[in-house]
């Protein structure tokens, strides 16, 4: 049996009344929420928002939640946020086994970025995804799945299957998904941006001339020199005239 290692969050039963006394609550500072699955009842309650967020950093994503001293490890299902603040507004937990494994969202971290030659080199890391779906015992969900990017150069990827798994973890996304690539330098990006626009225009349109003003001087300068021969010619031709 897995063995607990939960934060404790402490919890009032509350009435799922209407908006109004919602409200009360978080001008207290408090945050309403619910608890629900397994065999049990959905259970309303309210918790302080500070023992709220302190809980959920915590490490482990099971918390040992007490509504009116009975205690059930809950993992956080679902949270609503203020739009402007940010702050909590209305949270779901939902009872797990202990001995069940789980599904869950985890961070991916890209690790080892300074050994990389392409960074060295000036490359730069882009990571399209940043969250995998793993399975797991509750308490066996890691806090993050880390990803190195150590021997990478600039133009490669790192697919999913590179990531590190800890023990008793199963990366539920495709292994050959990449979530990992080392760009060119955004400065020779740009460079090389600007000139095929040079060539081509801001409207993907060929400039007209563009190429060919090298051959326009060269006609220039042949017809010059073939008009000043026949300037020469036209000389000699009036002289014999007047003779």
């Amino acid at each position: 049996m897995a063995q607990s290692t939960n934060s404790t969050l402490n919890a009032s039963p509350r009435e799922p009344d209407g908006s109004r006394a919602t409200r009360r609550l978080r001008r207290e500072g408090q945050v309403p929420g619910v608890l629900y699955g397994g065999e049990g009842e959905p259970i309303s309650f309210s918790v302080d928002g500070r023992e709220l967020r302190a809980a959920l950093h915590a490490s482990g994503a099971v918390v040992d939640l007490v509504v009116a001293g009975t205690s059930e490890p809950a993992v956080l299902k679902d949270a609503q946020r203020h739009p402007v603040r940010g702050e909590m507004t209305h949270v779901d937990f939902v009872r797990v086994n202990l001995n069940v494994a789980i599904q869950a969202v985890v961070p991916l971290i890209v690790v080892d970025a300074e050994e990389s030659p392409g960074v060295v080199e000036g490359g730069v890391v882009d990571q399209p995804i940043r969250e995998v779906n793993v399975e797991a015992l509750p308490n066996e969900i890691p806090e993050s799945i880390e990803i190195s990017v150590a021997t990478l150069n600039i133009g490669e990827t790192a697919p999913l299957s590179s990531a590190v798994v800890p023990a008793g973890v199963t990366l539920l996304d495709e292994d050959d998904l990449v979530v990992v690539s080392l760009l060119a330098p955004r400065l020779e990006i740009e460079e090389t941006i600007e000139e095929e626009t040079e060539l081509i225009g801001e409207d993907g349109e060929p400039i007209e001339g563009a190429g060919e003003e090298g051959e326009a001087g060269e006609g220039g300068e042949g017809g010059g020199g073939e008009g000043g021969g026949g300037g020469d010619e036209s000389g000699e031709k009036s002289d014999d005239d007047a003779g």
